[in-house]
């Protein structure tokens, strides 16, 4: 595979806007018909787009975290499957970055210039939390390791080159090996029904007696281990979506209502675009995707500015900001995705329409993981100066 090398921050967003409109106009027949977006993702690959974190000196644009939010948020206004399904990938990415060896980063690294998808396998099902991963790594006489187990919510890995497989070692250490879509042992089930995200194929993923050389194997728990915002990017991605999710909402809404909406004959106007009632709404859920979007740069300015001085009050505050972003974000996605609805008349709600899609998609991605403990990390922050603790999704 061969793939565009993007130069700069600004190439970056000038290719993620193409891409996005490129790809809204399929969006509602690839979520009606669970069409996964195979081709879609060819292009997000020989864009470049997914090598853009990779450092300047292994080759990379090494765009900042303001820009790679924005890449998200101009997907996900456009297709909320379509950007959830890279942002595992770059999850991955930024351990390679912190724990990987120096062959081991230039080895993956040019697979990332060269178009590579990293999927993931993190999550399980049936145990006692998020963080309870049962799935092991066994050493091998000759130095490797043999990995099984079974994992669930695995976006991307259906359509992966590298899938990145979370699981302890003997010490029940987190180690990430990254291991070959097709490396014998192990078998992605395209069997992800959710109500919404629907093409994201986050299904299961079955590792039977994988084997994995020790130089695929990268040591995750180091990453908690001092000052780290491996759990900070990740959620700015995620608040991301969420905005661009709500932003696609509004947009939607807003063309419904001046070009198929009628106006309620009370008013006496001769278009629903002109109703007073209907402006107000409008504004109103137009400042809380602004907030959002306000809240989403502030959050990448903190990311930023912890990475030029990482430290343990730095680290805390591109968390906290990342998480009232995340916050801000969610409610967002899930109110403005519903108002579609309200503001749009009946008609909105033919299943021929699909709008519903926008909702479907943000109350399923909102799910990832509870705003209520954001706002509690939040809270204790302000009030009593507590630092977030370092668990990766905060």
């Amino acid at each position: 595979m061969t793939a565009h090398v993007i130069a700069d921050d600004a190439e970056a967003l000038a290719v993620a806007a193409a891409l996005a409109e490129e790809f809204r106009a399929g969006a509602s027949a690839r979520d009606c018909e669970r069409g996964l977006p195979r081709a879609e993702l060819d292009r997000l690959s020989a864009s470049g787009l997914l090598a853009v974190t990779v450092p300047a000196e292994h080759g990379g644009a090494d765009v900042g975290p303001w820009t790679l939010a924005e890449i998200f948020r101009l997907l996900a206004s456009a297709d909320g499957s379509l950007a959830q399904i890279p942002q595992s990938h770059f999850a991955y990415v930024n351990v390679i970055r912190r724990q990987g060896s120096e062959q081991q980063r230039k080895f993956f690294f040019a697979e990332l210039l060269s178009g590579r998808r990293l999927g993931n396998a993190q999550s399980e099902a049936g145990t006692r939390h998020v963080q309870d991963i049962r799935t092991r790594l066994t050493p091998r006489p000759d130095g490797s390791y043999v990995l099984d187990g079974v994992k669930h919510y695995s976006t991307g890995a259906l359509f992966a080159d590298w899938i990145p497989v979370l699981a302890r070692a003997e010490d029940d250490k987190l180690h990430v090996a990254y291991v070959p879509r097709d490396a014998p042992g192990l078998t992605v089930i395209d069997d992800w029904d959710g109500l919404g995200q629907r093409t994201t194929a986050s299904g299961t993923v079955r590792l039977e007696g994988v084997e994995v050389p020790a130089d695929r194997i990268l040591p995750h728990h180091l990453t908690f281990e001092g000052p780290q915002l491996h759990g900070a990017v990740a959620q700015l991605l995620h608040a991301a979506i969420d905005t661009g999710i709500a932003g696609g909402a509004l947009a939607e809404a807003a063309e419904f209502v001046r070009t198929k909406s009628r106006p309620w004959f009370e008013s006496g106007l001769e278009t629903a675009a002109e109703d007073p009632l209907l402006i107000q709404r409008f504004g109103e859920l137009a400042l809380q995707v602004r907030a959002a979007e306000a809240l989403l740069r502030e959050a990448a300015h903190a990311v930023e500015a912890a990475q030029a001085d990482l430290t343990d009050d730095s680290a805390a505050e591109a968390s906290i900001a990342v998480a009232a972003a995340k916050v801000r974000a969610a409610e967002a996605a899930v109110e403005v995705a519903s108002a579609l609805f309200e503001v749009s008349g009946t008609r909105s709600a033919l299943n021929s329409l699909n709008l519903h899609r926008h909702w479907r998609d943000a109350r399923t991605h909102t799910l990832h993981d509870p705003t209520r403990w954001k706002v509690q990390h939040i809270g204790r922050y302000v009030l009593n100066g507590t630092r977030p603790p370092r668990h990766g999704l905060l």
